[in-house]
């Protein structure tokens, strides 16, 4: 059984529950045992625990995102161990790109990251999607280590701090419930919003840069509207109009209309709010079947970005 040591900011700590979640069929094979700063029992000594832990693991993930980065206990001191250990060949390092960030340099750039590609999870159209990505990456990574020999001399070992504490066994499924307010909700649509309408206007400049005889046009209407539209050669060829809703049924909810102008009583498409246990996150009602519309799946406010963007591009690729 490989022990793995997960290394991360406590800002990431709804992330890390979830990439847990996900290693948990691994846990249930045998194939890991999984520690993190969480199993610090009241009166344990924190940096001999955390120490000794990271001396004896045999699987160090560095969940990384601007926060780990800018952590000098995450980073100058747990990755900078982890990473003497791994070059003496104690330990495999894997960093999980949790959020965008500056990573892509030494050390860190020297190694193969995950998800695929390093694209941070939260980038991912589904989050679910890049924590099974994640944990398969995770799981290709133990299964071919060998079984654990008579452990060497460690590297340059530093001094404990404490002698070993021991630790009384306990269950990691310790996550509960998460309650979202109402004003979770509005901000949480707020934002996608934000990111969806910059999408749409970084993806358009770049569509007309890339192809000769388009044109576009992007057009803030007010603060809860904007339109999109695009040409070849001066003719129309697609248009959106996308809106915030309002009060009642739809105020947690982003449409989609295939006309820019017209009333908010309309639509072909729509985005809404929903919640798991431990995150909020958007739901297509998939209406639009034909632009692959998931009813299921949870979407970030990329997902639900690319969503709307496929149906815009969509006459333009058939």
């Amino acid at each position: 059984m490989a022990k793995l040591f997960i290394s991360y900011s406590h800002k990431d700590e709804a992330l890390r529950q979830e990439l847990e979640v996900q290693l948990s069929m691994l846990r249930r094979q045998g194939l890991i045992e999984v520690w993190n700063d969480r199993r610090i029992l009241a009166g344990d000594a924190v940096d001999g625990t955390i120490s000794r832990h990271l001396e004896e693991a045999d699987v160090v993930l560095l969940l990384v995102s601007a926060d780990f980065l800018a952590s000098n206990y995450c980073y100058e001191r747990e990755m900078t161990r982890a990473m003497e250990r791994q070059a003496a060949g104690e330990v495999r390092v894997i960093p999980v790109i949790l959020r965008p960030c500056d990573w892509m340099h030494p050390p860190l750039s020297s190694l193969m990251a995950t998800p695929t590609d390093g694209k941070p999870v939260t980038k991912w159209p589904d989050k679910d999607d890049a924590m099974v990505d994640v944990a398969r990456a995770i799981r290709s990574a133990v299964e071919a280590m060998a079984p654990s020999p008579v452990r060497r001399t460690p590297s340059a070992r530093p001094p404990a701090l404490s002698g070993p504490v021991p630790e009384r066994p306990r269950s990691s499924n310790l996550r509960i419930r998460q309650e979202f307010s109402d004003h979770d909700r509005h901000v949480f649509l707020e934002d996608a919003y934000g990111f969806i309408a910059n999408y749409f206007e970084g993806s358009l400049e770049e569509l007309e840069r890339r192809n000769p005889g388009i044109q576009t046009s992007f057009r803030r209407i007010d603060a809860d509207h904007f339109s999109a539209t695009i040409f070849r050669h001066g003719s129309r060829m697609s248009g959106c109009r996308i809106w915030l809703g309002g009060f009642g049924s739809s105020r947690n909810t982003l449409f989609y209309s295939a006309k820019e102008n017209g009333a908010d009583n309309s639509w072909n498409e729509s985005i809404s709010v929903d919640a798991d246990s431990q995150s909020l996150y958007l739901r297509s009602t998939g209406m639009a079947s034909y632009a692959g519309a998931d009813r299921e799946g949870k979407l970030t406010a990329e997902g639900g970005a690319e969503l709307f963007w496929t149906m815009l591009i969509q006459p333009l690729q058939g």
